[in-house]
């Protein structure tokens, strides 16, 4: 099943100017991993990877 918020925006018809992007990010104290999702306008993407 879709989440609420990728639902949302296809019904308004604006679905195909975002992307969901997961970025898996280090925790600096343990060391461990952790996903970082969000959604973001197509224009943002390679923005959001350089952070």
């Amino acid at each position: 099943m879709a989440k609420k918020v990728v639902a949302t925006l296809q019904k308004k018809g604006e679905g195909k100017g975002h992307t969901r992007v997961i970025k898996m990010v280090k925790s600096p104290k343990t060391g461990s991993y952790s996903f970082r999702s969000e959604m973001v306008t197509n224009d943002n993407v390679k923005e959001f990877f350089s952070k």
